[in-house]
């Protein structure tokens, strides 16, 4: 068990150079109050899974919403993306789909005697890719590139992306009939799974009560520009020199455990980086703690973490293995 030292919240407080940091945090918290109100409108009970898809968006990262069928993962990322105020398209993945129909293809025009591109809907902005596990492993990696650069490559042709580049994803993980399992490589491009399940009782009442009137729209929150501002103020927010030291504790912890055959990659431990410091910016704060380490370890692990044969025969998941690797690296308030 190795011990690391948490934050003292008087010493975050009064880390130099912190006023950009304190306007982000002011503003992001600001932002997600009004973003889980107007989602509230549409989807009853999806406040934590909002915040996810909100600390994703100043990581400028993307996600993959695992659920089953009518949990309303499809709504929720349509809701998300009209808040925004980006360029929008949805790609429902089959099984015939072609990496072409995503990312298009070169056409002969006649009128100018040439090849020209139908670019596909992956130009946009926000991307819904609905049932992704229902295309074969070719057509998934048609946004291995677009996902990890920016840039989509067609007949030797690379264009760059619009920015700010989301993918929304979504797949339903009970069903095994006419799907294909996304490759680790596919996976790791997804900043967060966040699992969408039931919504409980008040919720499902509640949800009831919603359906019985007419569908409100939302409001747009945000403009392009404003998403890029926030990205770019990310790094402001302050984190102690021993939370660099608890994260990569936290990933070396998981490569040693038993039950995995692979652990997170430093690519991982970058992410919780990014995700705990959009944590702490959406609560209003301008430092990050191990708390917002904790409770972004299961988005950012819970799909890059790949168990043994025996231990999934065992029943184990992987959330039990990254509550033991949260419990095996113990963590101790500092003195100032």
């Amino acid at each position: 068990m190795s011990a690391v030292p948490s934050v003292n919240h008087d010493t975050a407080t009064s880390s130099p150079a912190s006023q950009p940091a304190r306007d982000l945090a002011l503003q992001a918290r600001e932002i997600s109050k009004k973003v889980i109100a107007e989602v509230s409108r549409v989807v009853v009970g999806a406040e934590s899974i909002t915040q996810q898809l909100l600390i994703a968006l100043l990581c400028g990262g993307h996600v993959l919403l695992e659920g089953v069928p009518g949990v309303a993962k499809t709504t929720l990322s349509k809701v998300f993306a009209r808040l925004l105020g980006c360029q929008y398209q949805r790609v429902q993945f089959t099984p015939d789909l072609l990496p072409s129909d995503v990312t298009g293809t070169s056409i002969f025009d006649r009128n100018a005697n040439d090849f020209v591109l139908r670019k596909g809907p992956i130009f946009t902005q926000v991307l819904l890719a609905d049932e992704i596990n229902r295309a074969p492993a070719k057509t998934q990696s048609a946004l291995l590139e677009a996902m990890q650069e920016h840039q989509v490559t067609v007949d030797g042709q690379t264009i760059r992306l619009p920015l700010p580049f989301l993918v929304l994803a979504t797949q339903n993980p009970i069903e095994q009939e006419g799907v294909y399992r996304l490759p680790e490589a596919q996976l790791d491009r997804f900043l967060l799974r966040v699992e969408m399940g039931y919504p409980g009782y008040k919720h499902e009442v509640n949800l009831l009560k919603l359906h019985s009137r007419p569908t409100e729209e939302v409001d747009t929150l945000f403009t392009p520009e404003l998403i890029l501002a926030l990205q770019s103020q990310l790094n402001s927010i302050y984190g102690h020199e021993t939370l660099y030291e608890y994260i990569v504790q936290l990933a070396e912890e998981s490569r040693r455990h038993p039950d995995i055959s692979l652990g997170a990659s430093p690519r991982a431990a970058i992410n919780m980086l990014k995700c705990a410091r959009a944590r702490a910016a959406l609560d209003g704060r301008h430092y990050f703690t191990h708390e917002d380490v904790q409770a972004i370890a299961f988005g950012v692990l819970g799909h890059r973490l790949i168990l043994r044969p025996e231990a999934e025969i065992e029943g184990k998941h992987v959330s039990d293995v990254v509550r033991e690797v949260l419990a095996a690296v113990q963590v101790f308030e500092i003195e100032n």
